[in-house]
């Protein structure tokens, strides 16, 4: 385990030895090379909001790349330089790897797609603070969500625990957006599932649902 009072040169050393520079260079976009085995897709509206933020604001992440023959290989950041090659950028900040395919394929299954997930309170403060200066219209040219679910959210309250109540016994609220296909699919599939018992409320029969259906594609996917 590192020491945490190494110096910055000590613990960059350690990374250089495991093949990662974490010095930004800036590499003509002309020779960043898409690899051919990248499988994320980014949809058209999502697209053009990342172009809006960079077009904003002049920053991005750093793309990861590797050194090739014939110039840099992408490893994460696909859809970065495609909106900076739109934008008319020359050269892109990028991060140089030394990593074999094994390894690349590695990343590439895995940097898009470690993520965590929004705690509700805080990010009904986040969309009320930007809110403030900017209308829904606007900041949904800018953020993942359509102006109808900024305000939806915005306008969304949130109940209050009682004070007496442990943690370990508070419910964990599950919010997310769906389009009308995905939605009567949801439906459907909700009401086979669901338990008709009448004491319990509509909330905890859509919770039983959801977990029946859960555990029947962990239990089908696992015998696979």
């Amino acid at each position: 385990m590192d020491n945490i009072k190494d110096s910055p040169r000590k613990i960059d050393q350690r990374l250089v030895s495991h093949g990662v520079n974490n010095h930004i260079q800036k590499i003509p976009i002309e020779k960043l090379i898409a690899h051919p085995g990248n499988p994320n897709r980014m949809s058209s509206g999502t697209f053009a909001r990342l172009v809006r933020n960079i077009e904003r604001t002049g920053r991005y992440e750093p793309i990861v790349v590797r050194a090739k023959a014939d110039g840099f290989e992408i490893i994460n950041g696909h859809h970065r330089v495609k909106a900076l090659r739109q934008l008319g950028f020359v050269t892109a900040d990028c991060l140089i790897w030394d990593v074999d395919d094994h390894e690349a394929d590695i990343l590439l299954a895995t940097l898009n797609r470690l993520a965590g997930t929004d705690e509700l309170d805080k990010k009904l403060s986040l969309l009320r603070r930007l809110s403030e200066r900017t209308k829904a219209g606007e900041l949904a040219r800018l953020l993942p969500l359509s102006a109808r679910q900024i305000e939806r959210l915005n306008n969304l309250k949130l109940p209050k625990a009682p004070a007496n109540i442990k943690r370990t016994s508070f419910l964990i609220p599950l919010s997310f957006f769906v389009n009308d296909t995905q939605y009567e699919t949801i439906r459907r599939a909700m009401s086979l599932a669901t338990d008709n018992q009448k004491k319990k409320t509509k909330a905890q029969r859509n919770a039983v649902a959801l977990t029946r259906i859960a555990e029947w594609f962990t239990k089908n996917f696992d015998n696979q």
